[in-house]
């Protein structure tokens, strides 16, 4: 019996973390499946992302929140609704905007703000005398009120500027890289880059390392280092600063997969760490690998994907592009398996093997929890 009851909790909680996706068909959202069939059929007038195991939907001109079944966790009586995240959401009632928990009831005790702004990562803006802080999801105050702004956190991480000087505080409120800079990157393994006077380095582990002539980085990719731009061209830098491809290349990304993305005479490639071109500079553009090893990779107007060896493997027949929403950035390519692509006006999801998941819809976003 215990044995039983076990398995029980293991196929619930499969299920209470599965990922779905929303999808628009014949004017109708719904959700589907990563097996890609539907979770939720395409009934709605209109739906936000699947989030937090409950997805905002329209019906009858009002908003409600529905399980991963399609079942009515929170019936539809809200004029407008945002996501939940860790057990909150924003919704309006009767021209109001309230924090509710997930049995749709009001919450209070928040403390005042100028507005109510959406939970993510476990956290909130709130506003006060024209100062942004954070509070947590029981409503405590997690940061005072101090900073002029507060970008949309990333990955746990967000931009933070006071007097015009940026750093970045992590969800605790606390300052990973102090406020003192006059620009600063995105964060990734304890590092970004910033630009302090006129100088432009690296800040590891808190501490700001310059690095001498170089001008302009790049962005992160999935490996310990970042392209940097000195005499006009870019290379390769550790985040110990330390130089460990020679500018050479007229742009760059970042690395993965042990290659990165570089430009050369007006065309994309990819060079390992030796400085030596793998895959040859014959694309329009190119993005970074993926985990599952394919690459999109654009020739002439459409993008197709190749491997770590430059075999066309998915044919350029396609368009890309990043996942709508100001929380995600370079959300592109294959993303657990699966990679979010366009064409003739319609969106679907393209497997390793180039098959499709679904049949082409209005529009498909991004698998969410």
């Amino acid at each position: 019996m215990k044995k039983i009851f076990f398995l029980f909790l293991i196929s619930i909680q499969l299920i209470n973390a599965q990922e779905l996706a929303l999808i628009k068909k014949e004017g109708k959202f719904g959700l589907i499946k990563n097996d890609g069939t539907f979770a939720i059929a395409p009934t709605f007038d209109s739906a936000r992302d699947f989030s937090d195991g409950l997805a905002a939907v329209k019906e009858n001109g009002k908003w409600g929140f529905v399980d991963n079944t399609g079942a009515f966790v929170i019936p539809p009586t809200f004029d407008n609704a945002k996501d939940f995240d860790s057990g909150i959401c924003v919704i309006e009632k009767d021209a109001v905007w309230h924090y509710i928990n997930k049995k749709g009831e009001i919450l209070e005790g928040n403390p005042k703000s100028d507005k109510l702004f959406d939970f993510h990562y476990g956290v909130a803006f709130f506003r006060q005398n024209d100062k942004v802080g954070l509070i947590n999801n029981k409503f405590e105050i997690v940061l005072a009120p101090k900073y002029d702004v507060i970008r949309a956190f990333y990955k746990g991480y967000a931009r933070a500027a006071l007097n015009d000087k940026w750093g970045i505080i992590d969800t605790s409120g606390k300052e990973v890289a102090e406020v003192v800079y006059d620009e600063v990157g995105d964060y990734f393994n304890n590092t970004t880059w910033a630009k302090k006077g006129k100088a432009y380095g690296l800040v590891h582990n808190g501490v700001f390392i310059e690095i001498p002539d170089v001008t302009e980085f790049g962005p992160f990719g999935t490996q310990d280092f970042i392209a940097a731009k000195k005499g006009g061209k870019f290379g390769f830098v550790d985040f110990e600063g330390q130089w460990v491809l020679k500018p050479m290349f007229q742009k760059a990304k970042g690395f993965s997969q042990d290659l990165a993305p570089v430009l050369l005479r007006e065309k994309w490639g990819y060079t390992n760490l030796k400085g030596e071109c793998i895959v040859q500079p014959i694309y329009n553009d190119a993005d970074p690998f993926s985990e599952n090893g394919l690459a999109a990779v654009k020739i002439l107007s459409d993008w197709g994907f190749i491997d770590k060896t430059g075999n066309l493997v998915i044919p350029a027949d396609y368009e890309i592009s990043a996942a709508f929403g100001s929380y995600t950035r370079n959300e592109k390519g294959f993303i657990n398996g699966l990679a979010r692509v366009k064409r003739k006006g319609k969106w679907s999801f393209l497997k390793p093997n180039g098959d499709l998941l679904i049949e082409w819809s209005q529009n498909a976003e991004l698998f969410q929890k």
